[in-house]
């Protein structure tokens, strides 16, 4: 796939690209990118790229002229442009496995009050929302979705990895562990050292029920659960005394 961000501030983009997991699939060359400043194509001693809205109102919009003067010169029309924004469609694990499907993605990064609308409406192929927020800083939005994306390219990461992560199925994932066995008076549970393959897998579904339960209930209400997990999570309601349907989570 091939990534790239037009920007105000490409120092705060550039890092990503360049440390962990993401540093490891652009020197395999599974991940390209170009990380481009638009205020290289506003004109001007002071290369303008912002200004005050029409109809008053505080801060300043991104001017429309130099945003589109780059967009053009990456040839953005006709491919998937992305700009994040709060009033955008949610982010969610399956629509990042859908951007990661494309070859090619355009981010603009937008600043201060947002973009001109022109530019929206002529070259933006997805308005996405990271959440119920706002950020001071679309670098960082565009990140997120980037992050959420790019995990999910094959070879990027290995698939028994991503098998039981959060939001692959409709639970949360299981607590993990490591050593030292013992740490501040706490011991690592018995079953994770006892090598019993199906005693594990019982216990670890049993604590994704549980947190999905406890944290995100929503998930629940209509997750196509198996046998096996409706039967251990009326289980574990009834251990808990909790007199629930699972149309009422």
């Amino acid at each position: 796939m091939h990534i790239t961000i037009l920007t105000l501030f490409p120092e705060m983009v550039v890092p990503f690209f360049t440390s962990s997991i993401m540093k490891r699939a652009v020197e395999k060359g599974i991940i390209t990118y170009d990380v481009i400043d638009f205020r290289d194509f506003a004109e001007g001693v002071h290369r303008k790229a912002d200004d005050i809205p029409y109809g008053g109102g505080a801060g300043m919009v991104i001017m429309p002229e130099p945003l589109s003067r780059a967009l053009d010169s990456v040839g953005a029309q006709g491919k998937r442009v992305v700009f994040p924004t709060p009033s955008g469609r949610l982010l969610t694990e399956r629509y990042a496995e859908e951007l990661a499907r494309e070859e090619e993605l355009v981010f603009i990064c937008g600043h201060y009050e947002g973009i001109d609308q022109r530019v929206i409406d002529r070259y933006v192929t997805d308005e996405i929302s990271i959440g119920d927020y706002v950020l001071s800083s679309g670098e960082t939005a565009s990140i997120v979705v980037i992050d959420a994306l790019y995990r999910l390219i094959e070879g990027v990461i290995s698939s028994e990895s991503l098998d039981e992560e959060s939001f692959t199925s409709p639970l949360l994932e299981y607590p993990q562990y490591t050593r030292p066995e013992r740490y501040c008076n706490k011991s690592v549970p018995e079953v994770l050292l006892s090598g019993h393959h199906r005693h594990i897998a019982q216990w670890r579904l049993d604590r994704r029920l549980e947190k999905t339960m406890h944290s995100r209930p929503d998930l629940l209400s209509d997750a196509s659960l198996s046998i096996d997990e409706r039967k251990r999570l009326l289980f574990i309601l009834d251990k808990e005394d909790r007199r629930w349907t699972l149309s009422e989570l």
